[in-house]
Formats: structure tokens, C-alpha cells, sequence
């Protein structure tokens, strides 16, 4: 029987900063033992993983299994809007928040009327986990859902934050081959985190120190609540469908029938959105170490070399012979500078005014609000 565990170390918003010591622990003792009251097969699930590994093929396959609120927006809270506008505990932070999000496709794929919801942000949101669960409830109660879930593949990197604010949360982590994720994002230019970091074959190198950076960090932190956080494989999710899904069916206490989610086939499941669509034009898409057939020996010492200790940790066989897995200048200079590049980048936008500087462009803001949307 899976069960809930401490809630964490992060407060839930800035009022806990003139709450008693009393006063919190009292708030964290009720919440927990709320979330032991809930029942597993109501609990919120939060679907995750570095970019490329399948978040959307996950999450779709969820829905597709029924008894889960349809939503196919997006909400980043913790990893855009509240570094833009800050802490929705302020109220002029809050409006500020709302009314963006209220331009945004997520809101417009929503299905909720704008002067309904925004009544509601604007009166009960105080934190990130306020705001998702506000949100994702009112679409679950217009469905008729009994439960909810959401993805958005950087949530790895804010676990905490969610678990402080909603204790109820599952969270899902689907890894993959970061082989397969490197060259995929290579192709896609999905990695940018330098100007100069652009079209060449040696990105493949730091986009697989992006895979390895991403994947560390959501499995240290779900390992600080195994009974509520779970990894599969991205390779295990399409190749050994049935163990699979009945692994996250104990875990989340849900029904995942197969045959029902094939039969309902939402989303992915019947459209894919492989960054190698082309090879359909010739025969069925192989999702699966594409890495052996477009990469050289070379590139795939590189790659092993570099990142080859977590393929190894998360069960991937290497291919190279241990005496060519040395890392030469230029793996061990991207073994150092891009995890501390990215975290720096990471605190820098979190914890300081330069978060005020994210760029919502992906939001895809309109010029106006419109009074309803559309469920998708």
C-alpha cells in the first residue's frame, strides 16, 4: 500500500515568513495527515521528465485510460509566472499573474469562462499549488473527472515546491535512452543555453550533460519521497506496455487498461510528434535507439563517455569498450561547466529579480481575454 511521507523543507509561500515555528508545523501536520485521509485514486499526478523522453506520450496515455480531467494547456507556474510576477501571495502579483494566464493558449484550451475562474484565482490563490489545483479542479468538476493530471516536462526540477504546496501530489518520471533524447534535441535545436551553442555537432556533447542534469536532479528529489514519486522507462512505456501500465496502475491506484487506452488512442497515441517524422515517409517510425543507426562510433564514445555512469544507473547498456570511454578535454570541461551553468541559470531565475525577465513567448499570449474556451 503506497503512502503519503513528509511534505519537505520548502515553505509554502512567503506568508510562512511571519508565521510562527508553532504555527507551521501545526499547518504541516493537518496537511499531512489530509493527504493520509485522501484517497490514492483521487490524488493529483504530476507526469515529467527531461524534454524528448515522452512526457506527452505518458501523459496521453493517462488520459486515455479515463476517470482523468482532459487537458492539453499549459500552466507553467513555478517555472515562468511566478519568477515573471512573483509570489501570487501578493495580491498585485496575483492579478498581475492571473490576468496573463487569462490571455494565454492554456487558459483558451481550458474550456472555463474567464470572469468564473479568475474570481476564483484572485480570491484563493496564495501559492503555485494554489493556482494549479484551482485551475485543474474547475476543468475535472466541468468534466465530471473524480481526478486530474498535468505535465510539463521541467516540473523535474521543482518537485519540492510542488510537494510543499500540494502534499497530495504523485509525481511520474518517464526517462529515456539519453542517447536517443541528445540526438533528438540536437535535431530540434531545443538546447540553447548559449548563443554561440548552436548548429554543430559537438552540441550533441552538451545536450547530453542537459539530459544527465535533468534526469539527477528529478531522481534526487523524488527520492526524498519514494512513496509518492516513480520512475519507468520510456523504452519499457512501448515495448512492454501491459507490465507497465500495471506498475503505474498500483501506483497511482487507477485502472490503466490497455485495450481501453488503445481504443480511445488521445493525443499521441495517435499522432506522433517524433522529431523524425520524416522516416514515415519510408517505413514505421522506430522511436527506440535511433542513436545506432545516425550516429558514428565516435560520437557515441563521446556520448558514453560523458554521460555513460547514468545510462549505466538507469539500466542502458554501453557499446563502447571501457578503454575508449576516456574523457578527453572537452568531456571533462562539459562535465563541469554545464551542470554548474544550469543551476546557476536555475537560482538565478528563481530566487532573484532577474526572473522578471522570463520570456512567456510560448504562452502565446492575444491581445485580449476571451470570455470562454475550449476543452482540448
Amino acid at each position: 500500500m503506497w503512502r503519503s511521507v513528509e511534505i519537505g523543507n520548502f515553505s509554502r509561500d512567503s506568508r510562512n515568513k511571519n508565521m510562527s515555528k508553532t504555527t507551521m508545523q501545526a499547518e504541516r501536520v493537518t496537511e499531512v495527515a489530509a493527504v493520509r485521509r485522501m484517497d490514492r485514486s483521487r490524488r493529483p499526478v504530476f507526469v515529467m521528465g527531461c524534454h524528448r523522453s515522452g512526457t506527452n506520450l505518458l501523459y496521453d496515455t493517462l488520459l486515455s485510460a479515463g476517470g482523468f480531467a482532459i487537458y492539453r494547456g499549459y500552466a507553467p507556474i513555478y517555472k515562468m509566472l511566478i519568477p515573471r510576477f512573483g509570489s501570487p501571495h501578493n495580491r498585485a502579483n496575483r492579478t498581475r499573474l492571473v490576468e496573463t494566464w487569462l490571455r494565454s493558449k492554456g487558459y483558451r484550451r481550458s474550456g472555463l469562462r474567464a470572469k468564473e475562474i479568475k474570481a476564483k484565482l484572485l480570491d484563493g490563490c496564495h501559492s503555485g499549488g494554489d493556482f494549479i489545483r484551482i485551475i485543474m479542479n474547475e476543468i475535472a468538476r466541468n468534466q465530471n473527472a473524480h481526478r486530474w493530471a498535468i505535465y510539463d516536462p521541467d516540473n523535474v526540477l521543482y518537485v519540492p515546491q510542488v510537494k510543499a504546496d500540494l502534499p497530495e501530489a504523485l509525481f511520474i518520471h518517464i526517462i529515456r535512452d539519453g542517447r536517443d533524447v541528445a540526438l533528438s534535441l540536437k535535431k530540434m535545436e531545443g538546447f540553447k543555453p548559449l548563443p554561440w551553442n548552436i548548429a554543430s555537432s559537438r552540441d550533441l556533447l552538451a545536450t547530453a550533460a542537459y539530459w544527465d542534469w535533468m534526469v539527477r536532479k528529478g531522481q534526487a528529489h523524488g527520492r526524498k519521497i519514494p512513496e509518492d514519486y516513480i520512475e519507468i522507462r520510456y523504452e519499457d512505456l512501448v515495448t512492454k506496455p501491459h507490465e507497465t501500465l500495471a506498475t503505474l496502475s498500483r501506483f497511482l491506484d487507477h485502472d490503466l487498461n490497455y485495450d481501453r487506452i488503445q481504443k480511445a488512442g488521445l493525443g499521441r497515441l495517435r499522432e506522433t510528434n517524433s522529431s523524425f517524422r520524416e522516416e514515415a515517409v519510408r517505413s514505421p517510425i522506430r522511436p527506440m535507439e535511433r542513436w545506432k543507426q545516425r550516429l558514428t562510433p565516435e560520437q557515441v564514445a563521446g556520448l558514453e563517455s560523458l554521460v555513460g555512469d547514468c545510462l549505466q544507473e538507469f539500466g542502458y547498456a554501453l557499446t563502447t569498450a571501457p578503454e575508449k570511454r576516456i574523457r578527453g578535454l572537452r568531456q571533462r570541461w562539459i562535465n563541469v561547466f554545464y551542470p554548474a551553468l544550469l543551476e546557476s541559470k536555475l537560482w538565478l531565475k528563481t530566487r532573484t529579480p532577474l526572473g522578471r525577465f522570463a520570456d512567456l513567448s510560448v504562452l502565446e499570449l492575444s491581445d485580449e481575454v476571451s470570455e470562454t474556451s475550449v476543452a482540448q
